[in-house]
């Protein structure tokens, strides 16, 4: 297992994500306890000494099983993260309520690393608001008493949610967990969103290194050009790769649902295998063409937001639709629509055509904005 430094400790450079456990007929509510102990076994055996779960996964499931899985060992021998669910207005005036389950729920008297979970347009302003809900004031006790060994957030919000989260907080973050991968590097700003947090000397976390799974496996000409790079490099590897070769990288999380999974990632995790430049270029170029189908060209040039009658932000709209048409659905782009009032939504366009006169990429703005509407009922 290779392993990263941390403030004095050792992390194994894979991280055991419990979000994605294995479940019994299909069903996110009920997890296989044995098959999840005993993947918890194997990780344990090779070295996985970092485990990830959150208050929300598995409908509120994953920290009982993980605190049955490893109430096992010797509390010594394993850190465990978990998270305050912001994402969830109902929650925000709760933290204590939570926090005192999730020690329950666990079976630990502290945690090692714990979280603001999912920092977002939805939530950011009731993030911010500590003398309404009081989320930093009360976690920032806790880890005075001992009970937060190291505090940090997560992070699916665009640039300027980071950004307002970093100039209010970011002086007590120790780390940042973010969906990073080698197609969100651009698609979801990945570069900017490392190098501001290097700023901050805040190390990163990775959340869907495998977007899903979406790069477990690519089309047969985007592997064929890999594999003439590195003959002995499985597929899913490559992603794991390119996380290895930013150096600010600390943690990778993993969601894996079966033993399968879990025994390919620990092979890849016994060596650091950082990419060359040449593998770097050829990755980033598959990437750049998978991003092509589906989606539109836009460039954030803005010309076209001067000449629209609604005053809609044209550019964070079709950089929403392509997350949204890429990744065929998922809750990011109605997460961040869901925090813009009525008239700035895709459906306020009147498809009068005023932007597409100025588009240099020719984008038929009225109808995508159309097709988003429609997309998302």
């Amino acid at each position: 297992m290779i392993y990263r430094d941390f403030q004095g400790m050792k992390l194994s450079a894979l991280g055991f994500g419990a979000m994605r456990l294995p479940v019994i007929d299909g069903d996110d509510g009920r997890i296989d306890e044995a098959a999840a102990l005993r993947m918890v076994d194997i990780a344990m055996e090779n070295g996985v000494n970092y485990y990830d779960t959150a208050w929300g996964y598995h409908g509120e499931n994953s920290e009982l099983v993980m605190g049955k899985a490893l109430g096992r060992y010797p509390r010594d021998s394993f850190y465990v993260a978990t998270k305050f669910p912001g994402y969830d207005p109902a929650n925000w005036g709760k933290v204590e309520e939570i926090f005192e389950k999730q020690l329950q729920k666990l079976g630990v008297d502290h945690f090692d690393f714990y979280l603001f979970h999912n920092v977002c347009e939805m939530n950011i302003d009731a993030y911010l608001d500590d003398e309404k809900y009081g989320i930093y004031r009360y976690l920032m006790e806790q880890k005075r008493n001992g009970r937060i060994r190291h505090l940090g957030f997560s992070c699916h919000g665009a640039m300027p949610v980071l950004e307002r989260f970093l100039a209010a907080y970011g002086k007590d973050m120790e780390f940042c967990q973010l969906q990073l991968n080698y197609l969100d590097w651009t698609f979801q700003n990945g570069r900017d969103k490392v190098a501001l947090l290097n700023e901050w000397h805040i190390p990163v976390w990775v959340m869907e290194p495998l977007r899903g799974g979406k790069l477990a496996s690519l089309a047969p000409a985007y592997e064929a050009e890999l594999r003439a790079l590195r003959p002995d490099e499985e597929i899913p590897a490559w992603a794991f790769r390119f996380l290895e070769s930013i150096p600010s990288v600390t943690m990778i999380l993993s969601g894996m649902s079966n033993e399968e999974q879990l025994k390919k990632n620990l092979k890849t995790f016994e060596t650091d295998r950082p990419l060359r430049d040449k593998e770097m270029a050829a990755l980033l170029s598959i990437a750049e063409r998978m991003l092509s189908v589906g989606t539109v060209p836009c460039t954030a040039c803005h010309y076209c937001v001067s000449h629209c009658p609604q005053g809609l932000d044209i550019p964070h709209l079709l950089a929403l639709y392509n997350e949204h048409a890429y990744t065929g659905g998922g809750f990011i782009a109605p997460m961040a629509l869901g925090a813009l009032p009525a008239d700035k939504r895709p459906e306020a366009c009147l498809g009068c055509r005023s932007c597409e006169q100025v588009c240099p990429q020719q984008i038929r703005i009225s109808e995508v904005m159309a097709d988003f509407s429609e997309k998302l009922g």
